[in-house]
């Protein structure tokens, strides 16, 4: 491997104009690429692919391999299933999750289901209205003019892109623009729009956004750094990976003297949306969002071994140059989505490998240059660990209700309150059942009563009707004694004055009632 010096050299004539502008001739070179229909010399009827890229009309589109659509819908419900509840799936069914991902993720659901992998749907819930601030602001002149120079370049021959000034270069303008005002400390980067310009192709703005924000955060943090340094460190891990799973290309690289920074720039900071054909680079994405960046490492490390492999396919790039332009113009075959999928499938390239590496490289990194000044955060290795570092996302990947609650009936709070009202309007309810059960009780006992009485005056001994006089008052003060003698609420004014007396006052009661039939007795008597 070369010493830091000539690294340095090689990564700065390799990183040229990522973070600057082309230089005029340049660009009125690339101007000339897919600004608009008519410049392009594309008719009102042009024809596009399955994936919305122009085709020439003199060439028929060569057909490629699709999915029967009985599998494809078959596909499609197993996928709205999973996302219906996603957090269960991922707590409990990650290598389910992980396998549907490495079939291909159907189109139709292909953008929400980026955003569930990444993580961006929640940051989303969490940041509502951030997006909206962004972009009314004004961004940073240096970075927007950066930026506009840029976006004719992004996929010049996709229907979304192909005109100056249209939707798809304007939303490109608004997600790159308000990136840089979300990190002013990072800036733009021209390996940023290429990112962001697939995003676009599946999502609008603000989840575009949201996810190249998780993407530059959490899958592939420093690498659109002012320096870079993180790409360089991941160079370095690569070409040491190569040698485990392919020596001959190792030392061939070596003996030759290419950095890894000449040829995988490009390949890992726009996760090889500019290299391979289109189906591929969707599926590699698909797997990339679940997995994280040991995807990136696989493919890179499949191409390396496909092209530099043996010493047959080593005769023709016998020297620096020939061997640079063999890795420029990769052959078709080894990036055809099929085969590339099932080597990278197969490639056994974990996680904990490329962290091993990862340690060993920056500790080798600070011997020779010292502390990297690009402090980005730790990386994630694909949607189980951004799950795992964001527990909240649990409750925010709920299904949204299609009728919207008031605000303070939808709280914890408020659900609480209507509980306890409810429990005390049972209460309440029960209380004057019962209430109302004991009246009519004493309306039926004070109706036999009169009864008893009127008969007990028409019997025409004196003795019956002194005893059922008798027995009708004892009942009377059984039943007086037997009900409250507080029975409405406490502190209500009592409208019945017989509510509140005191065991004295009914015995008083009973010595005049006994009087009283007395003295009804004798005058029965008498008349």
């Amino acid at each position: 491997m070369e010493d830091g010096g000539s690294l340095d050299t090689a990564a700065g004539s390799s990183l040229r104009g990522t973070r600057e502008t082309l230089s005029e001739p340049d660009r009125e070179e690339l101007s000339s690429l897919g600004s608009d229909s008519e410049i392009n010399g594309f008719s009102s009827e042009r024809r596009t692919d399955r994936y919305g890229f122009i085709v020439d009309s003199e060439n028929p589109e060569q057909r490629l391999a699709e999915l029967p659509l009985e599998v494809l819908r078959h596909r499609e419900s197993k996928w709205l299933e999973m996302l219906s509840s996603w957090d269960k799936w991922m707590a409990k069914r990650h290598k389910k999750i992980r396998l549907r991902c490495q079939k291909g993720i159907p189109p139709s659901l292909r953008g929400r289901a980026w955003q569930y992998l990444s993580g961006s749907k929640v940051k989303m819930e969490q940041n509502r209205g951030k997006f909206d601030d962004l972009d009314i602001m004004a961004g940073d002149p240096k970075w927007v003019d950066v930026i506009e120079r840029d976006l004719h370049r992004q996929f010049p021959f996709h229907e979304m892109f192909v005109a100056r000034g249209g939707h798809g270069q304007q939303d490109l303008f608004r997600v790159l623009k308000a990136y840089t005002l979300y990190r002013p400390d990072e800036g733009y980067c021209q390996a940023q729009a290429p990112i962001a310009a697939v995003l676009l192709m599946h999502m609008p703005a603000e989840q575009a956004f949201w996810c190249l924000v998780q993407i530059c955060e959490k899958y592939l943090p420093g690498y659109y750094s002012e320096k870079l340094e993180a790409i360089q460190l991941d160079g370095k891990i690569l070409f040491s990976l190569l040698r485990r799973v392919s020596p001959v290309a190792y030392k061939h690289l070596n003996k030759q003297k290419v950095d890894p920074i000449l040829y995988m720039t490009e390949w890992f900071m726009c996760a090889f949306s500019r290299t391979l054909p289109w189906s591929s680079v969707l599926r590699v994405w698909d797997m990339f969002f679940c997995e994280g960046v040991k995807i990136i490492f696989r493919v890179g490390l499949v191409l390396l071994k496909s092209m530099l492999g043996s010493s047959e396919k080593l005769k023709s790039c016998q020297g620096q140059y020939e061997t640079m332009e063999k890795l420029k113009s990769i052959d078709s075959k080894y990036m055809n989505e099929v085969f590339l999928m099932t080597e990278i499938i197969e490639l056994n390239i974990t996680e904990r490998d490329i962290e091993r590496e990862h340690l060993f490289q920056l500790k080798k990194w600070k011997e020779e240059h010292g502390e990297p000044p690009c402090n980005s955060l730790p990386r994630m290795h694909g949607a189980k660990d951004i799950s795992k570092a964001e527990p909240s996302s649990q409750t925010l990947l709920a299904p949204s209700p299609s009728i919207l609650l008031p605000p303070i009936a939808s709280s914890p709070a408020s659900v609480k309150r209507t509980k306890e009202q409810k429990e005390a309007e049972k209460a309440r309810e029960k209380e004057m059942a019962k209430e109302q059960r004991e009246k009519e009780r004493q309306e039926k006992e004070r109706r036999k009563l009169e009864k008893k009485h009127s008969k007990g005056k028409s019997a025409p001994a004196n003795g019956t009707v002194k005893e059922n006089n008798g027995a009708q008052t004892r009942a009377s003060l059984e039943h007086l004694e037997k009900e409250p003698l507080h029975s409405s609420p406490p502190g209500a004014p009592s409208k019945d004055p017989t509510r509140h007396l005191t065991a004295k006052d009914i015995m008083k009661q009973k010595n005049q009632s006994n009087e009283s039939l007395c003295s009804r007795e004798s005058e029965d008597t008498y008349l």
